[in-house]
């Protein structure tokens, strides 16, 4: 698969409104809208919240009085990403040049989206969604454009993304719609272009093109006097190029299908994903012993790699550091259930094992009288041929256990009894997953945690984990994935959800 950036927004407590976004440059060479587009509007979503104070996220827009049009990654952002479902705190204010105030505010209470990362080919050329609105707004619609605009063909872009590349500057966040004329390029002039389904936009040097948080916006073409859309925005073109739009005009059947109704996909089957913890690139859970009480403070276990600063060294544990991470414990559907806040770093290690632990400010009563998951650890190893879960905050995986390796090696790291998951279809994790937790068939014991896999079949490099045998062979092999066993952690824990790396059968690797 192509790996290309997209243009959203920035933080999503980094994913994923961010998606690997690289900065970009804004819609520049344009300047503030002056006329009113009626059909043009700003998706708001409450979660995840984009980084900028109006909560602009996307534009969007309007093709009927229900309906409006946006790009696929825009509506991705759902806890699953589902391709149609029900979402949760998702708004568009339309008809306004201003992001705050203005126009009419609408709900989105469906959506529908023609890709996803997940399937063949990716979304690449089929970066499109629609949103179905709770209440019809009263601005007036614009078309699909009647045919795929020729190179040279002039053409308006119009949007609300990022006027600068810091994302902690609110001045880089423009509230005022702006706009600039430009030109339809020939594909060649973007060179992350696929060869069908794209537009390529703006001006050869990027000087004037669309940037972060322009996505789903408008490429506008005029057909008998009126504007009409041709695309929206999806990805950069490439360094210093134009802007990658999705023609949306190859798809008006799919567009017209589920507007009228004719052809309206059903809703995907959510997975319920119950207490998992998204960390950005990670994920954790809320875990307890069998001696925690309802009064310690909840633990929050990740792994030593998902840590934020600097990594634990080689033979090394981080212990006892302060911390501030958010950690929203998801519901079935993997919005928030209670949000929660790590405010120290119990203990950390990639030597011996991959595990990290936090210290949440609520207790596990807290956590319970809110109707928050919490897992319990286990005290027990995992052994070959065991089932096992893949609790992932989007899905679950169906897994089990190969065999467990004596020692698993990873760019200058030991690990020790590691879990080697059996090939199969259903397991197969990848980037994002780490720190997800490998549940009992109960479905609340953590018997384990995800943290590696081999990404290009090389030997014990970053990303490529090798197994060394008793004797000194080595084995590598591209795809295997590895977790780490967790029932070692319990015997270092004491009262009040602290650690106690002396006590009597704790094993975990010691800080020097």
């Amino acid at each position: 698969m192509r790996k290309r950036s997209l243009l959203v927004g920035a933080v999503l407590a980094l994913a994923p409104f961010l998606m690997a976004v690289s900065p970009a440059q804004a819609i520049v060479g344009g300047t503030e809208s002056t006329q009113g587009y009626t059909f043009m509007g700003s998706f708001q979503p409450s979660y995840p919240a984009p980084p900028r104070p109006d909560n602009h996220g996307c534009g969007v827009e309007v093709l009927a009085p229900q309906w409006v049009l946006t790009a696929s990654h825009c509506a991705g952002k759902n806890p699953t990403t589902a391709k149609v479902g029900v979402p949760r705190g998702w708004k568009v204010r339309v008809g306004s040049l201003d992001t705050t105030s203005g126009g009419e505010v609408a709900e989105v209470d469906h959506y529908y989206r023609l890709s996803n990362f997940q399937e063949e080919g990716g979304i690449w050329g089929r970066d499109l969604a629609l949103m179905h609105l709770r209440t019809p707004v009263r601005a007036k619609p614009v078309r699909i454009a009647s045919a795929t605009p020729r190179a040279n063909t002039p053409v308006r872009i119009i949007g609300w993304g990022m006027t600068c590349d810091d994302i902690n500057d609110h001045r880089c966040f423009p509230s005022k719609l702006r706009e600039a004329d430009t030109l339809v390029q020939p594909l060649s002039a973007c060179p992350s272009a696929a060869k069908t389904g794209e537009l390529c936009v703006g001006s050869r040097d990027g000087g004037v093109a669309a940037s972060n948080m322009d996505s789903g916006g408008p490429v506008l073409v005029r057909e008998r006097g009126q504007w009409a859309v041709a695309g929206v925005v999806s990805g950069p073109g490439g360094d210093k190029a134009p802007t990658l739009y999705t023609d949306a005009t190859r798809h008006a059947a799919w567009i017209n299908g589920i507007i009228s109704g004719a052809e309206v996909p059903p809703d995907d089957r959510i997975p319920n994903v119950e207490g998992a913890v998204s960390l950005g690139d990670c994920v954790g859970s809320v875990v307890r012993t069998s001696t925690s009480r309802p009064q310690d403070p909840a633990l929050l276990l990740t792994n030593g790699h998902c840590v934020e600063g600097k990594r634990p060294a080689p033979g090394t544990a981080l212990v006892d550091r302060p911390a501030d991470r958010v950690v929203p414990i998801a519901d079935r559907q993997g919005y928030p259930k209670v949000t929660a806040h790590a405010n120290r770093l119990v203990y950390a290690t990639m030597t011996g094992t991959d595990i990290a632990l936090y210290r949440l400010d609520k207790t596990y009563a807290q956590l319970k009288a809110r109707g928050a998951k919490v897992f319990r650890l286990t005290s027990a190893p995992v052994r070959a041929g065991d089932r096992l879960t893949l609790a992932y905050s989007a899905r679950r995986l169906k897994c089990s256990a190969q065999a467990v390796v004596e020692h698993l090696r990873e760019g200058g790291y030991q690990q020790n009894d590691a879990i080697r998951y059996a090939a199969a279809d259903d397991c197969a994790p990848g980037h994002g997953m780490s720190g997800s937790a490998l549940l009992a068939p109960d479905g609340i014991t953590i018997v384990g945690i995800h943290n590696t896999h081999n990404e290009a079949g090389g030997r014990c490099t970053d990303d490529n984990p090798c197994e060394v045998s008793p004797r000194g062979a080595v084995t590598s092999v591209k795809g295997r994935s590895y977790g780490q066993q967790v029932f070692t952690i319990g015997a270092c824990l004491t009262k009040g959800s602290r650690l106690d790396l002396s006590r009597k059968g704790c094993t975990l690797t010691r800080r020097k």
